[in-house]
């Protein structure tokens, strides 16, 4: 039986008069990825933001495991939980090391509180081998700034990976990135999957997702339009029509043009 690590159960989230999210029932289950799609304004951005504790609901359940979670959701929370986020900037310091970027805020510390610097690196080396998100002239001591955009995609998913993410936000990951550089993204969540992490992956590039994800998620102002495996939508162009259709239907609500 599959096992759902996340759900979320009729989220609602308004920001003065701008509903953002209106009953958002979705979830992803273990080891899947499940891509997010939307236009603009979908909703993305706050479905995002909640998950990651940024912001709490104003209304509805967040389900972690079979559980419902007690009280206010947060950061801290959500941390704890196995969620890590990786934010469309991805939040580097780009005048940094990689070692220093993995570790930023989480540093490895002995019992003085002193950073361990020497473990820092070879913890930092051993991801980058194990997930291969650098070339081999790159070293832990290497400048961020240095690497590509798809390198540098790797350093922020090698970090959430590091402190055991069960559940990968990817925000965009693909943004700007070329071809050869999106698939190195793509395997980079491939290996997350094989160990055992899932994956929502959140896109405005429809081709992109359906390239990687094993379900698709559709959000259409603020709401859940479509929720659908892959082996139900038969190619990329099948999922752009049904956005279409959303959008319009949205747009014209009783079938008016």
């Amino acid at each position: 039986m599959t096992q759902r690590l996340v759900e979320l159960k009729e989220i609602t989230k308004s920001f003065g008069n701008v509903n953002a999210l209106t009953r958002v029932t979705m979830h992803v289950n273990k080891a899947e990825i499940v891509g997010l799609i939307g236009d603009n304004g979908a909703g993305k951005s706050t479905l995002i933001k909640i998950l990651s504790g940024v912001h709490s609901p104003d209304s509805g359940e967040i389900w972690v495991r079979g559980k419902k979670v007690e009280g206010r959701w947060t950061v801290e929370k959500a941390h704890s939980a196995g969620i890590e986020t990786v934010h469309q900037d991805r939040a580097l310091a780009v005048q940094h090391t990689i070692q220093r970027n993995i570790f930023m805020g989480r540093e490895i510390t002995g019992f003085l509180g002193f950073i361990r610097v020497k473990k820092q690196n070879e913890e930092a080396e051993r991801l980058m081998r194990e997930i291969g998100f650098t070339s081999k002239v790159f070293t832990p001591e290497s400048v961020v700034a240095t690497l590509s955009g798809g390198e540098r995609q790797g350093v922020a998913i090698a970090r959430a990976l590091y402190f055991e993410a069960e559940l990968l936000v990817l925000d965009e990951p693909t943004t700007a990135l070329s071809l050869t550089e999106t698939q190195k993204v793509y395997s980079f969540m491939l290996a997350a999957k094989e160990k055992g992490s899932s994956v929502l992956f959140i896109s405005h590039n429809i081709y992109h997702a359906y390239d990687i994800a094993d379900r698709f998620v559709i959000l259409d102002r603020g709401t859940v339009a479509m929720t659908a495996d892959k082996s139900e939508i038969e190619s990329a162009e099948r999922l752009v029509q049904h956005m279409k259709d959303f959008a319009r239907a949205s747009h014209h609500p009783e079938g008016k043009s």
